[in-house]
């Protein structure tokens, strides 16, 4: 198959090298294409601008995979409902119908559960503008797919960690890191597991449900995650202080659905990816 990588960072790098090493021929959009390793075709492109290159002819899937530059509502917008805008705008002018569009959410869109279960089918109610403006272009999708033969695939990924991600451990290392007086559960994926999640659901043969929660099998309390840290890295156990407001809610995310699927995960934890990371192995893509 042709896939087309419709922003290719870290996460949409990983993806294309695992696409490309089953064979798959891998086009890639950024606006660097020079970072791209040679097993993608790389193609400059700017998703916040309205003209885009022309899509493949061929493409049989499309992975909408975009971060905001900044941490603010219009860099959000720019990058999640405009990107996603103009890439099937794109669809449309070239008259090209791929078989799956996979759009990469995020759990955010849930906001928070108080510490309880949510899964794919927990009403969202985002708590802040990231989750708002994320839900927004899913229901974009959604709509701009229904009636057509292009199955429209929504992947809610939790907090990618993995080679180069240290915000934890570097807060340990620091001597900044709290652990929390009372549970916050954290949900996370490993960066190669959420890539791999991505090339199963644009490639599994039976027909994908509309919307997958991605996160690991451990919705672990953010104390638990500080402290194993701390004790793998030889610091003292992190001072404990008020829980304060949780990083993307305080929730506990249900990855059933997609492990249903045949998913595997490398990392079903925290502990073998931060022990990997700790390691030194593996590499963020530029």
């Amino acid at each position: 198959m042709t896939i087309l990588l419709a922003g290719c960072g870290d996460l949409g790098t990983e993806a294309g090298l695992r696409f490309a090493a089953a064979g798959h021929r891998v086009v890639g959009w950024r606006r660097s294409p020079e970072k791209l390793p040679v097993e993608i075709e790389g193609v400059a492109a700017d998703l916040s601008a309205a003209v885009l290159p022309v899509i493949p002819a061929d493409a049989a899937a499309v992975v909408v995979a975009v971060a905001a530059d900044s941490p603010t509502e219009a860099a959000y917008r720019a990058a999640y409902v405009d990107g996603l805008t103009h890439v099937l705008d794109a669809l449309d002018r070239d008259g090209v119908e791929p078989r799956r569009m996979l759009f990469v959410s995020s759990t955010a869109v849930y906001g928070d559960a108080g510490g309880g279960w949510v899964d794919e089918s927990t009403t969202t109610v985002p708590g802040g503008f990231s989750g708002r403006i994320i839900r927004e272009a899913e229901e974009l999708l959604l709509s701009r797919l229904r009636g057509t033969g292009c199955l429209p695939v929504i992947l809610r990924l939790g907090g990618i960690y993995g080679p180069g991600r240290t915000r934890l451990i570097d807060q340990v290392r620091q001597g900044a890191a709290i652990a929390p007086d009372e549970p916050r559960y954290t949900n996370r994926i490993h960066r190669d597991d959420a890539a791999a999640a991505i090339v199963h659901l644009c490639t599994m043969p039976s027909m994908p449900a509309p919307i997958y929660v991605g996160v690991d099998n451990d919705p672990a309390d953010l104390g638990d995650v500080l402290g194993f840290l701390a004790s793998e890295m030889g610091y003292p156990q992190p001072p404990v202080g008020p829980a304060g407001v949780a990083r993307g809610g305080n929730k506990r995310c249900s990855n059933a659905l997609l492990r249903s699927t045949g998913v595997e995960f490398a990392y079903p934890s925290f502990r073998e990816g931060y022990r990997d990371i700790l390691a030194g192995k593996g590499v963020r893509h530029p």
